[in-house]
């Protein structure tokens, strides 16, 4: 295919293949469905308790477990006022043993924690709610598929600027052979430049939608806002991040995210104090998480 035409259809392949996504309202990149994530999601979950399992990595500490499924059914409780169809999702959360501070929703409502989180960061159980929370809005708001699709996307582009650094760093003094040192800065600039102007904002962007979706769902569930501050707060004592620069980072810098979730505390405490009786004697209507 010529050179022009393959940044043709790359450009083509960006515009088209933007929606506005209903709940956030963002246009987001989405070249693969939701349904598929959602099963290479449900898959890899598989795969990866049955390995955790077979290493001993499964936590089976059912006052854990009972404490984190308490948490999240409240939260997805929330969440499916949201995403009506969020209800039939097979929710799901697991303790893994490992020394690294992270949780993760995957798309269809997959969770994992680590050990590392909850003996690092302590975390009340405000805290964990407001980690939750976060993980489980990335599945809400689709941040999966969008995500697949920008490194479906990025790869496209890489390739292109392949194609195009090969036919023009051509030796026709060298028949058959090409100036690889000019390749490969090409690559390497095009590998930045698909990770500074196609990853970064649309990854940002979640992450931001996430904390806001995040700490509104753990509010309504009658978790304490404050609590997202102080989570940060530990994250960032346990992390040493410091750097407010956060241009070349998926996150948004721990500094920034804790003023962002401040500035959130006023809306959200209107809605913690109107849900918080609520909870007085909560008694769950429905069991959604596993």
């Amino acid at each position: 295919m010529h050179i022009k035409s393959l940044f043709a259809l790359l450009a083509l392949l960006s515009l088209t293949a933007c929606v506005t996504n209903p709940m956030t309202g963002r246009s987001q990149l989405s070249i693969v469905s939701e349904k598929t994530v959602m099963a290479k999601g449900a898959e890899m979950y598989s795969s990866l308790l049955s390995s955790y399992d077979k290493n001993g990595k499964l936590v089976s500490d059912e006052g854990l477990n009972t404490r984190l499924r308490t948490i999240t059914n409240r939260l997805v409780e929330q969440a499916v006022l949201y995403r009506p169809d969020a209800r039939d999702w097979s929710w799901q959360i697991s303790v893994i043993d490992n020394p690294e501070i992270n949780a993760s929703c995957l798309p269809g409502g997959k969770m994992f924690i680590h050990t590392g989180f909850m003996e690092k960061i302590a975390p009340t159980d405000d805290e964990l709610a407001q980690v939750m929370g976060h993980e489980i809005s990335h599945a809400l708001a689709n941040h999966g598929a969008e995500k697949m699709s920008v490194q479906i996307l990025a790869g496209i582009a890489a390739a292109t600027v392949a194609v195009a650094a090969s036919a023009a760093t051509y030796d026709p003094n060298r028949p058959g052979s090409y100036n690889r040192n000019n390749q490969r800065v090409i690559g390497d600039t095009s590998a930045l430049a698909a990770a500074a102007f196609v990853s970064l904002p649309n990854s940002r962007g979640a992450e931001e939608e996430a904390d806001k979706l995040g700490i509104e769902l753990a509010a309504r569930a009658g978790y304490h806002p404050e609590a997202a501050v102080s989570l940060w707060k530990k994250m960032i004592e346990q992390t040493g991040q410091q750097s407010r620069a956060d241009f070349m980072s998926t996150h948004p810098a721990s500094p920034k995210r804790v003023e962002f979730l401040e500035s959130m505390q006023v809306p959200m405490m209107r809605i913690y104090e109107e849900r918080k009786p609520l909870y007085a004697n909560y008694t769950p209507a429905y069991d959604y998480v596993q």
